[in-house]
């Protein structure tokens, strides 16, 4: 009986833990994340929905958009 109270339990538990990755929203195609505050080792590149950052990491160099010249 305890051991099916026990296993009850560890059940409701486990339903309430967040899946992994789910601390932060992302943005940039999946490469920043969305956050109050950027760490040391991010940049800010824009707004995230819901007001806040998207957080960067300095190695990452977003691709430049192509304008081609006008003649």
């Amino acid at each position: 009986m305890t051991q099916l109270l026990l296993f009850i339990v560890s059940l409701l538990v486990l339903g309430h833990v967040p899946p992994g990755r789910s601390e932060f929203k992302r943005c940039w195609n999946g490469q920043g994340a969305c956050r109050t505050y950027c760490t040391r080792q991010e940049t800010y590149m824009q707004l995230c929905p819901d007001a806040s950052l998207c957080c960067l990491p300095y190695g990452f160099k977003p691709a430049v958009p192509f304008k081609p010249e006008q003649v």
